[in-house]
């Protein structure tokens, strides 16, 4: 019994579990942002060009029932503009910061440990 507490112990504070936590939540509060940033930024200016910010008044009656095809234009033009504002102003500075990074200078290492040994043979033969 005592084996199986250790082992669930291990598994359940393990640090890959912690981070894991964290990356959930921040990403949930990050959610919220990029949420904001669609409904109050990007949808009044969808509807400064359609005339309304979203489509789910628009309908087919077909017999008895009707087809809100506008509610799912709706989800879809969400979507894409979640997903546009996050390549725009998530994925695009990241690759942007990264390359900036790598595009950095490396330092000289300065001659390696075998061109060192190398130096002090030669100087020792001579």
């Amino acid at each position: 019994m005592k084996n199986l507490y250790q082992e669930f112990k291990e598994f359940a504070f393990k640090g890959n579990i912690i981070e894991l936590a964290i990356a959930f939540v921040l990403g949930a509060a990050f959610a919220t942002v990029v949420t904001s940033l669609v409904n109050n930024i990007l949808l009044p200016i969808v509807a400064a060009i359609f005339g309304q910010p979203d489509f789910s008044g628009i309908s087919i009656h077909l017999g008895e029932s009707e087809i809100l095809y506008g509610a799912f234009l709706t989800a879809v033009l969400s979507f894409l503009m979640v997903a546009a504002a996050l390549f725009f102003f998530v994925v695009k500075p990241y690759k942007a910061m990264q390359g900036a990074e790598e595009e950095a200078p490396a330092e000289d290492p300065g001659p390696s440990e075998i061109d060192l040994l190398i130096q002090i043979r030669d100087a020792l033969r001579a």
